[in-house]
């Protein structure tokens, strides 16, 4: 999908029903920061809003996805396009999801482990030690339940058993013993649990 384009058309669209940015707006309960953001191409209407946006720009979400309207002839053609463009793009977003936890994970081991090393080796104050120490610890500690937030959603695991591909829940992401990206939950599916890998693509 091209975001900017379809910026342009809820633009061009608003004003053919005489409406300006704070007046869509107000029809959907949003700011007026936000219009703007889909007209300049910055960000997407969200799913929840996409129906009744479409409803008061009297369009349908096959010309919103498209940024144009859509001749009634190739309509099936250009949904099922549209829906492709939209899993590649929630795969590529994912794949940089992982990266940054991949990423923020290293970082935030790297700080911890010259943290403890210089807090070991130089000579200190024990209570000066046990400060640098926690300061060390701290930022895994903060960032940690952002990055199983990641885990849990971004992409899928699949269960070794049946095949099945899910996004687990928090909780179980949280509590189950892993080794990097791959972790041994109970599929919701069968019901078996068994060590389940991180896959983008479903």
């Amino acid at each position: 999908m091209d975001q900017i384009k379809i910026g342009k058309f809820i633009a061009e669209c608003r004003k053919e029903q005489n409406l300006t940015q704070m007046q869509l707006a107000e029809r959907l309960n949003i700011t007026d920061r936000a219009i703007s953001k889909w007209e300049n191409g910055r960000s997407m209407p969200d799913s929840s809003i996409m129906l009744e946006l479409c409803d008061v720009l009297k369009i349908s979400v096959t010309d919103l996805l498209n940024g144009e309207k859509v001749n009634t002839g190739n309509y099936n053609q250009r949904l099922e396009q549209s829906l492709i463009d939209m899993v590649k793009q929630k795969e590529e977003a994912d794949r940089m999801l992982l990266f940054l936890e991949l990423l923020v994970g290293v970082i935030c081991v790297a700080v911890m482990l010259a943290t403890v090393a210089f807090a070991s080796f130089v000579d200190m104050e024990e209570w000066l030690r046990i400060t640098l120490i926690l300061i060390g610890l701290a930022p895994i500690l903060i960032i940690s339940p952002f990055m199983i937030k990641i885990e849990q959603t971004a992409g899928y695991y699949e269960c070794k058993e049946c095949g099945y591909k899910y996004v687990p829940t928090y909780s179980s992401v949280f509590m189950a013993m892993h080794t990097g990206r791959t972790r041994y939950m109970k599929c919701p599916k069968c019901g078996k649990k068994s060590w389940q890998k991180k896959i983008v693509r479903k």
